[in-house]
């Protein structure tokens, strides 16, 4: 394949690799289609053309002195996630990634997002408890690995911020108390792994209904009870009849309603995921004291069930 891309960006001094951001979506956007084709019927030689590939990074491997890397490891970072549904935009700016959690929240996603901004990583259930998983596991865990490789940016010291595939991360999940254990859960790996994304303002978390109230030929929505009633009572006249309906959650959401209340931009509810005062030193005054990086861990820790 031959391309010609504006100011690229190579890594290290050798330029050995290609790493802009935007040349991973054109490569792809460019084969993925066609290739997934080809892959589906023919299994035998891509199960050689995966075999080729994983011994040729191993050779590259070694000769870097990388030992340590296993070949799962090798093997995915040759590409990004099946289950991502990538948007069209090639750079980085004005595009997102929403988090959903399962395949039926999933397909409802994809048929409401805008394909060219919008990108949908679905998550099988709740994930792991970083705040109490071991070192080792964190690393075996194929779900947050699949979601680090959508996202690009590496984690702790090796985050890069120019390699951030999206300008905005955006936690969509059901409107009840699995969906806000699965986001505490997908907030505290940020936390963890990735601080800089929260710092720099990349991480939202999405505001969907949990009632749809009607009456006559007005639609409204509710985010919770106190909500709802606050509408029927000020919004709504009492001499027509009302019709309230409770979402399941996303996946039973019509793709259109899901676009409306939850992923167009000019209508949605966004929450920016911060961290107050993160930096900041103790002081003595007994108002509004400022928490430490050290307490702030703490308080995860404690809300997330890590044993201290």
């Amino acid at each position: 394949m031959s391309t010609f891309i504006r100011d690229p960006q190579f890594q290290g001094q050798t330029k050995e690799k290609l790493v802009s951001a935007h040349a991973n979506k054109l490569v792809e956007q460019a084969i993925k289609d066609h290739f997934d084709h080809w892959l589906s019927g023919s299994p035998d030689l891509g199960k050689q053309l995966i075999e080729h590939f994983i011994v040729k990074a191993e050779e590259r491997l070694s000769r870097r002195q990388q030992k340590e890397v296993s070949r799962k490891s090798a093997t995915r970072k040759l590409r990004l996630p099946g289950k991502l549904t990538d948007c069209s935009l090639g750079d980085a700016s004005g595009t997102e990634l929403f988090i959903v959690e399962g395949d039926s929240a999933g397909g409802s996603a994809k048929q409401a997002r805008d394909r060219k901004t919008q990108a949908i990583l679905p998550l099988r259930g709740k994930i792991l408890n970083v705040a109490s998983a071991s070192a080792e596991k964190l690393r075996a865990n194929q779900e947050l690995n699949d979601l680090m490789q959508a996202i690009g940016c590496g984690t702790g010291e090796n985050y890069n911020e120019n390699s951030l595939r999206y300008e905005k991360i955006i936690i969509m999940t059901d409107a009840d108390v699995d969906g806000a254990h699965i986001a505490s859960l997908l907030m505290t790996f940020f936390y963890r792994q990735t601080p800089k994304l929260i710092e720099n303002g990349h991480l939202f978390l999405a505001m969907p209904p949990l009632f749809r109230i009607t009456q006559g030929g007005q639609t409204y929505y509710a985010k919770d009870e106190a909500h709802k009633d606050e509408i029927i009572n000020e919004q709504l006249s009492s001499k027509t009849k009302i019709e309230i309906s409770r979402f399941k959650g996303l996946g039973e959401m019509p793709a259109s309603q899901l676009k409306e209340t939850t992923m167009c931009p000019e209508k949605r509810n966004l929450l920016k995921i911060t961290v107050p005062n993160l930096d900041c030193l103790e002081t003595n005054s007994m108002k509004s004291k400022p928490m430490t990086r050290l307490e702030v861990d703490k308080t995860v820790d404690t809300l997330m069930g890590k044993k201290t």
